[in-house]
């Protein structure tokens, strides 16, 4: 039965014997009929001939009662609590250049990173989470927050802007994050920083970035992301107001990206496609846990006490019928 456990189950092995005393009753039943005197009375005779066959079956019912009581029978009630540590704190560092527009990852870089952000922040429910945009220069688009709602519909909204000085300011980027995070009292504090380019704007020297969140003791996890060869990336803005786009080497600085990830304690990685970019963010899920204890507590409700008691009763209504009603049949 759901909900219901037994203490002791190997008591169990004694049903065994109620089976046995019936067959040891079949065989000796004739000796315990006594003969009957007013043998022509049927109705009377035949209700006091089924007299044994009566007081036994209530004998065995009692002993089963009784096994099944030293088998302890209980309810069990079980309840349970999480417990989950302050968790890890996450800043995503979000290249939105224009290059971020190449077409070597569908539909472009910066589309395709939003699609698997996206799923890498549904996956962290216990966790804290910002966003960090940069080009030429940086600036948080989401403090660190617990709802993800926001972070993914703020995600979603990323986008290039020609308002933002052109480059790539990985320092700046880097820095930003580390600023978000400084504060922070989680007990693990990590940064995803992803570009498609080279440090070539901004006044934060990415080694100096690094170094402070190595003061702060954040982790660091750097993404370069782009086809090895060429691409095609936008170059200019035609007069319909859209981007013109050739095919132009991809150049990333994977050794600055290393050496970032080397000395903060984090990995580098260099994804090529979508599939790449997907695997990735999934290793980082996986590297990355947030531990959680959960605690389960038993409440048992012991039930032998009735089967005890129907034991007795019946063991008190085979006494009683053997003393009474069948006493000139024994």
């Amino acid at each position: 039965m759901k909900g219901i456990e037994l203490a002791h189950p190997y008591f169990l092995l004694l049903l065994t014997v109620i089976p046995l005393l019936a067959l040891w009753f079949f065989y000796q039943r004739k000796r315990w009929i006594a003969p009957l005197a007013m043998s022509r009375m049927s109705g009377f005779g035949s209700r006091q001939s089924r007299a044994p066959e009566l007081l036994l079956t209530l004998r065995l019912i009692a002993l089963s009662c009784l096994i099944l009581a030293l088998a302890r029978p209980q309810s069990v009630d079980v309840s349970s609590r999480t417990k989950i540590t302050r968790g890890i704190d996450i800043v995503m560092a979000i290249d939105v250049s224009a290059s971020m527009l190449a077409k070597d990852l569908k539909p472009n870089r910066l589309e395709a990173l939003k699609s698997v952000a996206a799923d890498f922040i549904a996956r962290r429910p216990n966790d804290r989470i910002g966003l960090v945009e940069y080009a030429g220069e940086s600036y948080t688009k989401t403090p660190i927050t617990s709802d993800k709602s926001i972070v993914i519909s703020t995600l979603k909204d990323i986008k290039y802007s020609s308002l933002l000085e052109g480059g790539t300011a990985i320092g700046m980027g880097l820095a930003t994050a580390v600023n978000r995070l400084k504060d922070s009292k989680a007990d693990s504090k990590v940064i995803i920083l992803l570009t498609d380019g080279v440090n070539n704007a901004g006044f934060i020297d990415p080694t100096t970035a690094s170094e402070l969140a190595i003061e702060y003791g954040i982790k660091t996890y750097t993404i370069g992301l782009g086809t090895n060869g060429m691409a095609m990336s936008p170059y200019a803005i035609g007069r319909d107001g859209k981007f013109q786009y050739r095919r132009m080497q991809v150049e990333i600085d994977e050794a600055l990206l290393k050496s970032i990830a080397e000395k903060t304690g984090g990995q580098y990685f260099r994804a090529t496609d979508n599939e790449k970019l997907e695997a990735i963010y999934k290793e980082i899920n996986q590297l990355e846990k947030t531990e959680i204890e959960e605690f389960k507590y038993y409440n048992y409700e012991e039930l032998f006490r009735p089967l005890v008691l129907l034991a007795l009763g019946l063991f008190a209504m085979e006494m009683l019928f053997r003393l009474t009603v069948f006493k000139s049949a024994l």
